[in-house]
């Protein structure tokens, strides 16, 4: 007798696990929506003038370990935002993309161009708006020549090097045609990455992808009939796809936010940042900044941009 009461026991202890996890699922199960806005680049706050918001691949990983971490999440959505930026940045972010083992589906504001498509290219789903602009496909790659600027200030510089290319992107004087012939190469296989990875990502042939990556822009619209995209809408149709590849009817949706800093670090990072930039602007003027920002920068930065 007491053996069978034992047996009754667990299973009435199995039936009430059995139903309060499926009660928990029910009630618990998530889309995680991430927004990233901005340009794509390695560090926030990158660009002289720019003041707002980028995607990182820092800003990335740490958004989407936290949707790895909790478990009632069970599909994401990434509201971008983005005319792109640094291809290497973009490169980083897509591998983070990828390592998400839950169900992805990329949402498109009003820009997701170049650097903003190639970071959305392998999710498994993507909705754009009819007026989104995206596409854009195609890299940039520039060497600015500043002999002209050296030469009204009256500055003659002497270089020594050892290479035989090593000045080539200090922009002391023209390129010549074997230079401009290797930075065309450099270029052109940055831009195969990118035409390869839509094509995988897209599960598009080469060819075809290669004909769209003209740099041109895309209305959503042109994007659906092109295969770049899937479904035209809104976020809410974004959170309905990604509630149905995860297998959730009604998925209770949780916005993350970007992590704010404490009140110490804002008052010692970014409004000193902001400060400086300031200060700088009005001692040397906008076009010597512009000038020292080209001479910080030695080399040339491929963009999906």
């Amino acid at each position: 007798m007491f053996k069978g009461a034992l047996i009754t026991i667990v299973v009435l202890l199995l039936f009430f696990a059995a139903t309060v996890l499926t009660s928990c699922s029910a009630v618990e199960s998530k889309v995680a929506v991430i927004p990233l806005n901005g340009p794509v680049q390695f560090e926030a706050g990158g660009f002289l003038f720019f003041t707002g918001s980028a995607i990182t691949p820092q800003l990335v990983r740490s958004q989407l370990d936290k949707a790895r971490a909790d478990w009632a999440v069970k599909a994401v959505v990434l509201q971008i935002e983005s005319p792109g930026g640094s291809a290497a940045a973009c490169q980083e972010i897509l591998t983070q993309i990828e390592k998400l083992e839950k169900p992805i589906v990329v949402s498109f504001g009003s820009v997701a161009a170049s650097g903003g498509y190639y970071i959305a290219s392998k999710a498994d789903k993507i909705v754009a708006l009819p007026a989104t602009l995206t596409g854009s496909i195609g890299v940039i790659s520039q060497i600015p020549n500043i002999k002209g600027l050296y030469d009204k200030l009256g500055i003659n510089m002497e270089v020594f090097k050892g290479g035989k290319y090593k000045d080539m992107y200090t922009g002391l004087r023209e390129l010549t045609s074997e230079e401009r012939e290797l930075m065309q190469k450099m270029t052109d296989q940055f831009y195969e990455q990118f035409v390869n990875t839509v094509a995988e990502g897209r599960g598009l042939d080469v060819e075809k992808v290669r004909s769209l990556a003209t740099g041109q822009l895309y209305t959503g619209e042109q994007a659906k009939e092109l295969g770049l995209v899937d479904e035209l809408g809104g976020l809410d149709t974004a959170i309905d796809l990604a509630g149905k590849l995860a297998g959730v009817e009604r998925p209770k949706v949780e916005y993350y936010r970007r992590e704010a800093p404490s009140l110490l670090s804002s008052l010692l990072g970014l409004n000193l940042k902001r400060l400086q930039g300031i200060l700088e602007l009005q001692l040397l003027g906008a076009e010597n900044m512009l000038i020292l920002q080209t001479l910080s920068n030695p080399y040339p930065q491929p963009e999906y941009r």
